[in-house]
C-alpha cells in the first residue's frame, strides 16, 4: 500500500481498532524505530497529561487551532507577516480587515455570509454513537510535511506567542484530547501547505501532503509514565503528492465526499465525549461548544454523520453563545436583559454581561454554569450557579436563570496567569480570584433588575400558598421555644411579618431602550457652586444619568457605546458604569491622595457609531471629611459569627423562621422533586429562606404505612420539623464560610457538627408532638369532630368512624 492510499485508509477509519490494522499490514506499529517522542521529550506525559478536564473543552483547542490557521492564511496571503507591527494586533481587527466584518464581530454578519464563512472550519462527528470519531478539518495554512515537528508535534515552543491576533499561544498543540481518545490515544494528522500562500520556490512536488498518527505508550521498565509519540519512519513525515483528499462532508450521512485541497485534517479516534454529549452533534454538543466559546471569531459548521439518528438537520453554524442569544433573546431573555457593567478589580478592568433567562429556556443554553471567563471570546474558567445563593448575592430564586460572562481580554499578562491555569479550562484561585468574585457578589445583589426578578419569580413560586404555611411557622416556633437549647439559639430570630416588598413589581410598566439614545443627561446640577459631596473614606462616589439607551448600551456584542471619563485636575484610576432601565450608575474611585476640602472637576462623554450623537456632562465633587458608618452600610462587611462554643452569640441571631411549604407528588416536577428527595431551599433575601418539603417522599410514605399505631399526620409533622431544623442548623454552620466541601469526610464531620447542639432537643420535642399540636396547622379542614382511633381496622366500627388512611385521604383532599 503506497502513503497516498495508506492516508485515505486512516482518514476514513472509524475506530483505532482498524487504524491498528492498517499501520500493522503497512509495518509500521510494532516498529520502535518508525515513532518520535512528542515535542522530542521522553517525559512528555508530564505536559501532555496536564491538560483539560473535559473532553469537550479539550476539543475546543483542537477548534482554535483551527481558526487560527485560516486567520494566519489570510494574513500571510496578503504578503503580510503575522508576527510583524502591520499585522492585525487583535482578533477584531483581523476580522475587519481580512473578512471586512463590521467591528470585528460575527454579530454583524447575516446568517446566510456565516454560512459561507463556516466552510472554512468543519467539525465532523462519525463511527460509533457511544464513542464517536471527530474529524476537525480547516483551510487554514496548512503545513509542510517537514515542518511537523516544529507545529503540529512541538511542545513549549513560542510559535504563535508573537502574533497578536490568535488565540492559542501556550503551544500545546491541543494535546488536551489525546486523553480521551480510546485506550491507545489516536490521532490522524495530514496537512498541505495552503496553495494560496505558498512562492514559487516551494511549489510542485516540494508541496506535498503530510500524514502521521499520535498514539500513546505505556510505561517501559524503568520509566515511571507513559510517553507520547508521532509516527516518523526513519526520522521522516510520511507524505505523499495529490491535488486534493476526499476530506470534507457530504450530505448526511456521508462524511468523505467533498476535496480539501490543502488545510490540515485532524481525526480523534473513539473519543470519549462523555454520555451527556453522544447525542447529535448539533444539539448537546453544539450547545456546549457554544458556552466553551461566547464570541467565537469564525464560524464552524459542526456536522452529523453518524448513521442511524433521526433529525430535521445533520449540521449547524457554530457562531458562539452570544451570537446565538443575540438572535434568540425575545423568545429566551428576560425584558432588560442583556445587561451590561464593568468592574474594577486591583486596577483591572473587567466587562461583565448578565443574562436572565426566561424560566425554563436556560436549558437549552447552559446547565450548571453560573459564571463564564472569557478571553478573546474563549471561556477560560467558570463558576457554578450556586455562586448566586450565596449569602452575599441572594438571588435563590433566579440563580437557574443567571448567565454572566466576564470578559477578561484585557487583563495585564501576568495577572492573566494568576486567575487562569494553563489548561485554559478552570481558575487557578488565589487573591485575585478572590477579589473579582467580591466585586461579583456586590454588583449582583445590588443589580436592580436582578433583584426585581428574583422577587417576581419568588411571588409566582409562594405568594398563593402562605397563608397555608403561617400555622407552619407557628408550631415550629412553640418547638424552638419549649428547648432551652433552641430557645437560646433562636430566640432572636426576627420574624418576618411581609415577606414581599411593599412596592408591586408587576405594575411596573416595563422599559422600553433605543438602541441609540437620544439624551443622557446628569441628575442634578453638581456644578461648582452645587458639588457632589463625597467622605474622604468612602472608597467611591456615585453620580447618576437618565438615559433612553438600552440596558446592553456599552458592552453589547456589536454597536457598543462608549463612554469616558477624564478629569484636568486628577488622575482617573477606576470607574464603572451600570445601566438598568433608564438609569446609568456612574461609580468613580475616589483618588488616593485626596484631600478634605478638595473641588474636583469631571467631564463625561458617550459616543457610539453614529459620531453625530455625543452627549458630554461636566461636574464637581468636593472631598470631605470622614464619615462614620456603621456596620452593615456600603462598604463595610458584617462581622462574622463567633465560633467560640463559649460565645452565646453563635446562631441563628437575625435570621427570620422559614416559611415551611408543603409539595405533593403532582407539584415534583415544578420543584425538581423526585421520590426520594426531601427538601429543597430557596434564599429569598440574605436572612430569609423558603422551605419546600416534599410530604410524599418514599421514606416517609413507607414509614406511615408501616407504623399503623401511629398517627400518619404525627409522622409527617415530626418528617418535616425534623428536616427543617437540621437545615437551619447546616444554614447556620454555613452562614459565613462558603468554601467548597470536597470529599465525604469533611462533610461528614461538618454536618455532625453544625447539627451536634439540635439532635438531642429535636429528637426530644418532635418525639413528644401530639395530634394535637399539629391539627390545627395540618387538618383543620377535617370535618371530623372525633378523635381517630389509632390502630383502628377497616371493618372495625366502620358505620361509626373512619380509618386513619381515610381520615388522612380526606383531609388530603379537601
Amino acid at each position: 500500500m503506497d502513503n497516498g492510499k495508506l492516508c485515505i485508509k486512516l482518514l476514513k477509519s472509524e475506530s483505532e481498532r482498524e487504524v491498528i490494522h492498517y499501520l500493522e499490514s503497512a509495518g509500521y506499529w510494532n516498529d520502535p524505530s518508525a515513532w518520535k517522542y512528542y515535542g522530542d521529550m521522553e517525559n512528555n506525559f508530564s505536559t501532555i497529561g496536564n491538560q483539560q478536564r473535559s473532553p469537550a473543552a479539550a476539543l475546543v483547542e483542537k477548534l482554535i487551532n483551527s481558526v487560527d490557521a485560516v486567520l494566519i492564511k489570510e494574513c500571510i496571503s496578503r504578503g503580510i507577516s503575522p508576527q510583524s507591527t502591520k499585522a492585525p494586533q487583535s482578533i477584531q481587527q483581523a476580522l475587519k480587515e481580512f473578512f471586512s466584518i463590521r467591528e470585528g464581530k460575527l454579530s454583524n454578519v447575516e446568517i446566510y455570509e456565516r454560512g459561507l464563512l463556516a466552510e472554512n472550519i468543519s467539525l465532523v462527528a462519525t463511527g460509533d454513537k457511544r464513542n464517536p470519531c471527530y474529524t476537525i478539518v480547516d483551510k487554514g495554512e496548512g503545513q509542510f510535511p517537514d515542518e511537523f515537528s516544529n507545529t503540529f508535534f512541538s511542545l513549549n515552543k513560542s510559535n504563535k506567542l508573537r502574533i497578536p491576533f490568535v488565540q492559542g499561544k501556550f503551544n500545546m498543540g491541543g494535546t488536551g484530547v489525546l486523553q480521551f481518545c480510546g485506550e491507545s490515544n489516536l490521532q490522524l494528522v495530514i496537512s498541505r501547505r495552503n496553495t494560496d500562500i505558498v512562492d514559487s520556490t516551494q511549489a510542485g512536488s516540494n508541496n506535498q501532503w503530510g500524514f502521521s498518527v499520535v498514539r500513546r505508550e505505556d510505561p517501559s521498565k524503568g520509566v515511571k509514565s507513559s510517553a507520547y509519540k508521532y509516527l516518523a519512519p526513519n526520522g521522516r513525515i510520511l507524505r505523499f503528492l495529490a491535488d486534493s483528499i476526499p476530506a470534507l462532508p457530504g450530505d448526511y450521512p456521508h462524511a468523505y465526499i467533498r476535496p480539501l485541497e490543502s488545510g490540515s485534517v485532524i481525526k480523534l479516534y473513539d473519543y470519549q465525549i462523555g454520555p451527556s454529549l453522544r447525542s447529535n452533534a448539533v444539539f448537546d454538543l453544539f450547545n456546549e461548544l457554544s458556552l466553551l466559546l461566547p464570541e467565537l471569531a469564525l464560524p464552524i459548521k459542526v456536522c452529523e454523520r453518524r448513521s442511524g439518528y433521526q433529525a430535521h438537520t445533520f449540521h449547524s453554524i457554530l457562531s458562539g453563545l452570544l451570537v446565538r442569544l443575540e438572535e434568540d433573546k425575545r423568545e429566551n431573555l428576560e425584558a432588560g436583559f442583556p445587561s451590561s457593567t464593568r468592574i474594577s478589580v486591583m486596577g483591572q478592568n473587567l466587562n461583565v454581561s448578565i443574562f436572565a433567562f426566561k424560566d425554563g429556556a436556560e436549558v437549552n443554553y447552559k446547565k450548571d454554569q453560573g459564571i463564564l471567563f472569557t478571553v478573546n471570546g474563549q471561556t477560560q474558567g467558570t463558576i457554578s450557579k450556586a455562586f448566586f445563593t450565596r449569602n452575599r448575592v441572594s438571588l435563590g430564586y433566579v440563580s437557574n436563570s443567571i448567565l454572566a460572562v466576564v470578559d477578561c481580554s484585557d487583563l495585564q499578562g501576568r495577572l492573566r496567569e494568576d486567575l487562569f491555569m494553563n489548561s485554559r479550562d478552570r481558575l487557578r484561585g488565589g487573591e485575585f480570584e478572590n477579589a473579582i468574585e467580591r466585586q461579583l457578589e456586590d454588583l449582583l445583589r445590588r443589580h436592580e433588575g436582578l433583584r426585581q426578578l428574583n422577587e417576581k419569580r419568588r411571588r409566582e413560586k409562594i405568594e398563593g400558598r402562605l397563608q397555608d404555611s403561617r400555622p407552619l411557622k407557628e408550631i415550629l416556633q412553640d418547638i424552638l421555644k419549649k428547648s432551652p437549647t433552641l430557645s437560646r439559639l433562636f430566640i432572636e430570630g426576627k420574624q418576618l411579618h411581609n415577606p414581599f416588598k411593599a412596592a408591586s413589581i408587576a405594575s411596573e410598566p416595563e422599559f422600553h431602550g433605543k438602541r441609540f439614545p437620544t439624551f443622557f443627561t446628569l441628575i442634578g446640577k453638581l456644578s461648582e457652586d452645587q458639588p457632589k459631596q463625597c467622605p474622604i473614606n468612602n472608597s467611591y462616589f456615585r453620580v447618576k444619568f437618565t438615559t433612553d439607551a438600552e440596558n446592553d448600551y456599552f458592552y453589547r456584542v456589536n454597536d457598543s457605546g462608549h463612554f469616558e471619563l477624564i478629569s484636568p485636575d486628577v488622575e482617573i484610576e477606576d470607574y464603572f458604569v451600570n445601566l438598568w432601565n433608564g438609569t446609568a450608575n456612574l461609580n468613580v474611585r475616589v483618588p488616593e491622595d485626596a484631600e478634605v476640602g478638595e473641588l474636583i472637576e469631571y467631564n463625561s462623554r458617550v459616543s457610539d457609531i453614529r459620531e453625530t450623537e455625543i452627549f458630554e456632562s461636566r461636574f464637581f465633587v468636593l472631598i470631605t471629611e470622614a464619615e462614620k458608618k456603621t456596620s452593615g452600610e456600603q462598604g463595610e462587611r458584617k462581622k462574622p459569627a463567633s465560633k467560640d462554643p463559649g460565645d452565646d452569640t453563635h446562631g441563628l441571631h437575625g435570621l427570620n423562621l422559614p416559611n415551611v411549604i408543603r409539595v405533593y407528588e403532582d407539584e415534583w416536577d415544578r420543584y425538581g422533586f423526585d421520590r426520594y428527595d426531601a427538601l429543597h431551599i430557596s434564599k429569598a433575601s440574605e436572612d430569609n429562606y423558603d422551605f419546600f418539603v416534599n410530604v410524599d417522599n418514599w421514606h416517609l410514605k413507607t414509614e406511615q404505612k408501616g407504623k399503623t399505631k401511629t398517627d400518619p399526620r404525627i409522622l409527617e409533622a415530626r418528617y418535616m420539623y425534623g428536616h427543617v431544623i437540621i437545615a437551619l442548623a447546616l444554614i447556620t454552620d454555613h452562614k459565613e464560610d462558603e468554601d467548597q466541601i470536597t470529599t465525604i469526610e469533611e462533610l461528614v464531620q461538618r454536618v455532625s457538627r453544625a447539627i451536634s447542639p439540635f439532635i438531642l432537643p429535636m429528637v426530644e420535642e418532635l418525639g413528644s408532638l401530639e395530634l394535637e399540636d399539629v391539627a390545627l396547622d395540618t387538618f383543620e379542614g377535617d370535618s371530623s369532630n372525633e378523635e381517630p382511633e389509632i390502630g383502628s381496622s377497616i371493618n372495625s366500627k366502620s358505620s361509626v368512624k373512619k380509618t386513619r388512611e381515610q381520615q388522612y385521604t380526606l383531609w388530603r383532599n379537601q
